[in-house]
């Protein structure tokens, strides 16, 4: 049988009120200096704050992304997850802050910054929010490093990772790596060691040079970009050589589940392509009698159908709740998907929370 790698936890379903703990959630800090005249070169969001309870994230003279006080304000959050009866949300950075492609040490006390604030928010709502950092990937030892010092020193469940590191001048690399290349073990080893939660978020998607209208980067890039980031962990044996790994995966797996008879059947006719030292087929990872998938989902995929996939492949004790708070992408009603499922109450409270409390090592 695969090691899970899961710890014993309470059972939620056991409480009176249903509890709802939401994996996906994003936070900014509410300011932080010009990054790019700080570190001497540009590409850095900052944020200019414009009109009340209002904020653009600038990257030079380009809007990013319009956002509003809910990403920054704890009270405003708490108040909007009251209203959609939120026990608990689980923080990390919103994903174009990885910046993977700055210069380490820099990308380090970004990383830091963004970390210690999701660390106060949590001192000061500990029932209401957990945390995940980000971590320098561009710089393995260095990610490892900040890893350790998040869980053992501030209390952050793991962290979110991107999907892949990309290759830029600053970083001192020339080529983008996926998820299954071989320096980033130190990272790895080190999440096995201390028990912690990685959070693979796409960003930077796959083709987005051909894909300059409608929002598809969005819409068709992320979901490649996620099934590419599971992809390489499995056919690169991550899976394997850390046993004990606990790995989730945004927006439902992306295109994962939806192409896994492909995928399953390349393994087949096309042993030649795969690592040759993990024998394990890509459908072993999932769901199979009694066992339980080989990594974790969230739930926000927009369709009833599509959730019932994820519980037939993943099975329900890997599969949690995730809204993608505060952004339009995201589910506006957290668990309404969930909810709107025929399901038994033990199955709805796994889903809500049982299963995040597995994948983060929470005890409620």
């Amino acid at each position: 049988m695969r090691p899970t790698g899961i710890l014993p936890v309470e059972p939620v379903f056991a409480c009176v009120e249903i509890v709802k703990i939401d994996l996906h959630t994003h936070i900014l800090p509410p300011d932080w200096p010009n990054l790019d005249a700080k570190y001497g070169y540009a590409g850095f969001v900052r944020l200019d704050h414009y009109k009340p309870c209002c904020a653009r994230m600038m990257i030079g003279d380009r809007v990013f992304r319009e956002i509003t006080d809910n990403v920054w304000d704890p009270k405003r959050r708490i108040e909007e997850m009251d209203r959609e009866k939120i026990s608990m949300q689980v923080l990390s950075t919103v994903p174009v802050m990885f910046s993977y492609w700055a210069k380490p040490p820099d990308a380090l006390d970004l990383s830091r910054r963004l970390n210690d604030h999701i660390a106060d928010v949590i001192r000061d709502h500990p029932k209401r929010f957990a945390g995940l950092a980000t971590i320098p990937l561009q710089d393995p030892d260095l990610a490892a490093q900040e890893l350790e010092r998040c869980v053992r020193k501030l209390g952050l469940r793991g962290a979110q990772i991107g999907t892949h590191v990309d290759a830029n001048p600053h970083s001192g690399r020339i080529d983008t790596l996926n998820l299954d290349n071989a320096s980033l073990q130190p990272v790895w080893s080190a999440a096995e060691q201390l028990n912690a939660a990685i959070f693979v978020h796409p960003w930077d998607m796959l083709g987005k040079e051909r894909m300059p209208n409608y929002w598809l980067p969005w819409l068709v890039g992320m979901p490649a970009e996620t099934s590419l980031a599971i992809c390489s962990m499995i056919f690169g044996g991550v899976f394997e050589r850390f046993p004990k790994l606990r790995v989730a995966f945004a927006h439902g797996g992306g295109a994962f589940p939806f192409t896994i008879g492909r995928i399953e059947h390349a393994f087949h006719v096309r042993p030649d392509l795969y690592d040759a030292d993990n024998p394990a087929t890509p459908r072993s990872y999932l769901a199979h009698g009694r066992t339980a998938a080989r990594f974790y989902v969230d739930s926000l995929v927009h369709d009833a159908n599509v959730l019932k996939l994820l519980l037939k492949l993943f099975g329900v004790t890997r599969v949690a709740l995730g809204s993608d708070y505060p952004f339009p992408l995201g589910e506006a009603h957290p668990g309404e998907l969930i909810q709107s499922l025929k399901l038994t109450a033990k199955e709805k409270a796994q889903l809500f929370s049982g299963t995040a409390c597995d994948f983060l090592g929470l005890n409620l």
